[in-house]
């Protein structure tokens, strides 16, 4: 890792005479919480992070971006980190020391470069990779699927790249690739090449999508993956975002779907805003939970509905909640957010996991509630404040 940070320092002096620019955020969040069975009754969190980025553009169509992430964490994101258990599970950072008082993280998130023309783009490196017009789950982007829960969370990169064409002015076509998963499998095993189309309209678009996973262990005739995002601008936003997944050893059924519909509408001149997305999740698809993604769900029938109010142009409060209809839980949701001044915002956000054996105790805990099925602790509350800062 100490390589690659000298290496990205490196490029950063060779680019200087291109225009470097560095852009970032600053985060410092304050979290508390009250644990449910194995976790304690009152938990904490502290942590700084950072994300620096750094874009160059040393000639006309070369363009060069790498960003980096920097934490110090104390209480709940260091033990997340450390494996111990964590409200926000995700990947831990390429380099982690503990120590007293805090324990550092340092990731390199982003490292990739483009070459643009009049018809046809290149981009080649580690980088993120995007597919679909999913708002809150986001099936279609298996690469690295949304939770609503973990709203802040950023999305990872992979090492491949894309080459995209642009035949006409509304019409996107592209070939994409990107290394397995495991990256210490040396035959390549897993690794994924694919391709999609975007035709936008004035009022909406579609997107269709080919991805091929090669055959590794546990899929030995390889993943095949087809999707298809559409979303429409009429009186209200319509979406409409679903991905098949088949291994050709577990056979054809709806496990491998997962079928995401919504729509949002704003009114009374944008002071008030209202979202609400449905998903069918199947119990092999990109949006289930497994060891390669341990932000998905477990059960097939999940509703997210939303209500933001803009009570000025630096206030908002947003009221929300996350139901799983297959096993009666929920989240209540509660955020506000104030921009001090421009640049620096506070956001305050709230979670109180709910489930039948919260009122009932008769052991009917749900995916969402409080203690999940598959767990000896949890949360009852968690409050986070978040101080933002953008350079």
């Amino acid at each position: 890792m100490l390589a690659g940070l000298c290496a990205v320092l490196t490029a950063g002096r060779a680019l200087w005479a291109g225009g470097l620019e560095f852009l970032g955020i600053l985060d410092t969040t304050v979290t508390l919480g009250a644990g449910a069975g194995s976790m304690p009754d009152f938990f904490y969190g502290l942590e700084e992070y950072a994300n620096l980025r750094m874009q160059a553009k040393p000639r006309d169509g070369v363009s060069f971006y790498g960003a980096l992430n920097l934490t110090a964490a104390a209480g709940g994101p260091a033990a997340a980190v450390l494996g111990a258990g964590a409200a926000s599970p995700g990947p831990a950072p390429s380099a982690f020391s503990a120590g007293e008082n805090y324990a550092a993280g340092l990731e390199l998130e982003r490292l990739y470069f483009r070459l643009t023309g009049d018809y046809l783009d290149l981009d080649g490196g580690l980088m993120r990779i995007a597919f679909g017009y999913g708002q809150v789950f986001g099936p279609s982007d298996f690469l690295n699927p949304k939770n609503p829960l973990i709203p802040d969370a950023r999305p990872r990169a992979v090492l491949g790249g894309t080459l995209t064409a642009y035949p006409l002015d509304s019409l996107k076509l592209q070939l994409f690739g990107s290394a397995p998963r495991d990256p210490l499998a040396l035959e390549g095993d897993g690794g994924l090449a694919g391709f999609s189309g975007d035709q936008h309209w004035d009022k909406a678009s579609i997107q269709a999508l080919y991805a091929f996973e090669l055959p590794k262990p546990g899929s030995l005739q390889g993943i095949h993956r087809c999707g298809f995002s559409l979303k429409a601008d009429i009186e209200l936003g319509f979406t409409v975002d679903m991905l098949y997944t088949h291994n050709p050893e577990d056979g054809a059924d709806i496990q491998g779907l997962s079928f995401n519909s919504g729509f949002d509408y704003s009114f009374s001149d944008g002071k008030w805003y209202v979202q609400m997305e449905y998903l069918y999740n199947g119990a092999a698809s990109s949006t289930s939970v497994r060891s390669g993604n341990l932000a998905g769900f477990s059960g097939e029938h999940f509703l997210y509905t939303g209500l933001t109010w803009l009570y000025s142009d630096y206030t908002r409060f947003t009221l929300a909640c996350l139901s799983s209809f297959s096993d009666i839980s929920f989240v209540p949701l509660l955020g506000a957010e104030h921009e001090l001044f421009q640049g620096f915002t506070l956001n305050l956000s709230a979670q109180a996991p709910l489930d039948r054996d919260l009122f009932s105790g008769n052991g009917s805990r749900g995916e969402l509630g409080p203690i999940p099925p598959d767990a000896s602790g949890g949360s009852r509350f968690i409050l986070t404040v978040k101080a933002r800062l953008r350079f």
